[in-house]
This record gives C-alpha cells, structure tokens and sequence, in this order.
C-alpha cells in the first residue's frame, strides 16, 4: 500500500473540481440573462444530452483518468441542463413563488420544489446500500451498519464498472444529497438559515471535507484522485453555499457579468490544470 502523501496530485485534483462550482453557476446566470425563456429551456435541454453522451462515450475511452473527466464534464452538464433547468422550467411553467426576505430572492423556485425529490434519492440510495458492493466510504459505512456481519453476503457483487458511469452517478448523487441537505436546513418550517444546527451542519461539512482531502492525500493516480476529489468539493461546498447565504462573502459566480475578469481567470486555470492532467496520467501510464 502507497502511503506517500500525494500533495500535488490532491490540490490540482481538488481545484479542478472546485473551479467546476463557480463556472457551472456563472453559466447558468449567463444563459438566464441572455436567451429567452423559450430558447433557454431547448438550450438546456441540448446541455443535458450533450453531458449524457460525453458519459455514455467515457464508457469506451480508454485510460482511467480519461473515463473520469469524461464522466465529471459529462455529469456536470448533465445536472445543470437535465435537473437543475428542468425544476427551473416546471417551477416557472406552474407559477412557483420563490423564497423573498426584505424584498430579496433568497431561494430560487426550482430549489424550493427539488426537495419533493428526497423519495428518488432515497429509492438510488436503498439499491447502493443493499445490492452493490462498492468503494464509497459513506455506503460502506451505512452498510456495516444495516448489514453487519451479512455485508458480505447481501452486498456481494459491485455493478458492472464503467469508470465514466461511476465518476456520473458519484457526482450526481453527491449533489442532489448536498441541495437536499441544504435546503432542509434552510426551511425555516425546520431549521432555517440562522439556526445553529444549520451552522453545526455547514462545520461538521467543512471538518468532513479535510477529513476525506486527508484520504484524497493516498491516492497516486490521477484518476481515483478526482474521483475523491468530487466529495471533497462537494461537502466543502456545503459551508461555502451558508456563508454566502448569510451574507459574510459575495458570491460573485451569480453576477458573473460583473466579475468577468475573475470568471475569465478561474475559466483559464481550470483549463490549463485539467489539461496538465491529462498529459501527466499519460506520462504517469507510460512509466508503469
């Protein structure tokens, strides 16, 4: 077992995937302020077919760092145009009020409905939690649990592995538990924005987050670090979206008009760090 701490692999890893939150928002702002309703919708639409294809075609890439990216890029575009758009859509289409205090949008309409979802989670969670044998330590963990000495017997076969299918469905469920999170913690009918267990929830996610980095840390490939490194994001992520709720940043990835510069300067690094990626698993393959 490599137990050499892989500082540059975990940081370039994590960054990558951390420049995917800021420019997946920006994008959504930019085409809600330049298309019409009815343009945007089909753009969005198209957004998420693309991102399905670019999964479907990881499947028969070869190299698993190539399958990874292809399932991050794809899963990304897959959300944002096939979830968070189409909530947006019906949301808009039924008349969904969105959440206003002192005369500002606090919450989205499309969020406040994504919450009814919570049952399909649930149903995506019971298949990976009793029928699949698989390498996330939050499942294992709900497993050793619920199954105890018959993990093994329940929970015998992994699915069959497609890397590009894998890094999709990590994202997407990652996600979807992430909004899920946030907005029962922001629903003042539960918690509510101010409430302190929401601020416990947002630390317990930042002290989780430097727990699995710790764990990002043991990884050498290039592949199975970004992998690590989409938890990693995301549950960081989850402090990130309540500080700026409560107003102690600007979240400048929602006005990306405003902050094209920035916007701009996170776009080049992502690019120039996903393609050093790249050509450094190629290497890293060569010398095997």
């Amino acid at each position: 077992m490599n137990m050499k701490n892989n500082w540059w692999k975990a940081i370039a890893s994590f960054l990558v995937v951390l420049f995917t939150m800021p420019l997946g928002h920006a994008l959504m702002m930019i085409m809600e302020k330049t298309m019409t309703p009815v343009v945007l919708h089909y753009s969005a639409f198209l957004m998420g077919l693309v991102g399905l294809l670019i999964v479907i075609t990881g499947v028969f890439v070869k190299g698993d760092t190539k399958q990874t990216i292809f399932g991050l890029i794809g899963g990304l575009l897959f959300w944002t145009g096939w979830v968070e758009f189409l909530f947006q859509y019906y949301a808009t289409r039924w008349g969904t009020q969105p959440e206003i205090v002192n005369g500002e949008v606090v919450t989205k309409p499309e969020y406040l409905i994504l919450p009814a979802s919570f049952g399909m989670w649930m149903m995506m969670m019971t298949l990976y939690i009793f029928s699949t044998k698989n390498g996330c330590n939050f499942i294992n963990w709900w497993q050793r649990r619920l199954l105890g000495s018959r993990k093994n017997e329940i929970a015998a076969r992994p699915m069959t592995r497609h890397t590009s299918l894998v890094t999709f469905m990590e994202l997407n469920m990652i996600l979807w538990a992430s909004y899920l999170l946030l907005m029962f913690c922001y629903d003042n009918n539960f918690l509510g924005d101010r409430h302190p267990v929401t601020s416990i929830v947002a630390a317990g996610c930042l002290l989780g987050s430097i727990f699995i980095f710790k764990k990002q840390l043991r990884l050498s490939s290039w592949g199975a670090n970004i992998r690590m490194a989409i938890a990693t994001v995301v549950v960081f992520w989850v402090p990130v979206e309540v500080l700026g709720r409560l107003d102690f940043f600007r979240e400048f990835w929602v006005e990306p008009q405003e902050y094209a510069t920035q916007m701009i300067c996170i776009l080049v690094v992502f690019l120039v760090l996903l393609g050093y990626i790249v050509v450094a698993a190629r290497k890293q393959k060569s010398k095997e």
